[in-house]
């Protein structure tokens, strides 16, 4: 018997990717994964997209409209460099295709992507326009759903040992 729960299908458990060494990213600098680094940064900027919205919301002061921007922008470009290296692993190996948790983390942030790049978009212009109450609706939307795929994510590493150092096969075991 396995010692994590088994909650098809948002959460797949496996005995025998438990008994596995894991399988490395195919990006990676001397062995370590680039990805799990690398998101670090846009969960920041965008989750602190909804702080910033809550400071205009509370002051009205439009230093915190113009903070959005710019970690929107941030949050963005640097979501797009951690969205390559994910891909890579996702196209590259089969396991991650083949759980849930691999689709789940995929979809939900090209969602939270897209839906930040349009946040952008209105507020381009005039920052403080669009915060109350679609920008900041938005802002919550994004961070929620950054928690999820966060989740999911460490479900592929921790749970089914993806982009650990280790030598396991590609496929489920």
């Amino acid at each position: 018997m396995t010692q994590y729960p088994n909650v098809p299908p948002f959460i797949e458990n496996d005995e025998q990717e438990y008994l596995d060494s894991g399988v490395p990213s195919k990006v990676a600098v001397a062995g370590h994964p680039l990805h799990p680094l690398i998101v670090t940064f846009p969960i920041a900027f965008l989750v602190g997209v909804l702080g910033t919205d809550f400071g205009y919301l509370l002051t009205n002061d439009l230093f915190w409209a113009r903070a959005s921007v710019l970690l929107l922008v941030a949050g963005i470009l640097t979501g797009l460099l951690a969205a390559i290296t994910g891909m890579i692993d996702f196209l590259e190996i089969d396991r991650v295709r083949q759980h849930n948790a691999g689709w789940i983390h995929m979809i939900g942030n090209i969602i939270a992507l897209v839906l930040s790049g349009i946040s952008l978009f209105f507020r381009w212009e005039q920052p403080a326009d669009f915060i109350l109450p679609i920008g900041l609706i938005l802002s919550l939307i994004v961070a929620s759903a950054l928690g999820l795929t966060g989740w999911f994510g460490a479900e592929l590493v921790y749970r089914h040992k993806i982009a650990v150092i280790g030598n396991g096969i590609e496929q489920r075991p």
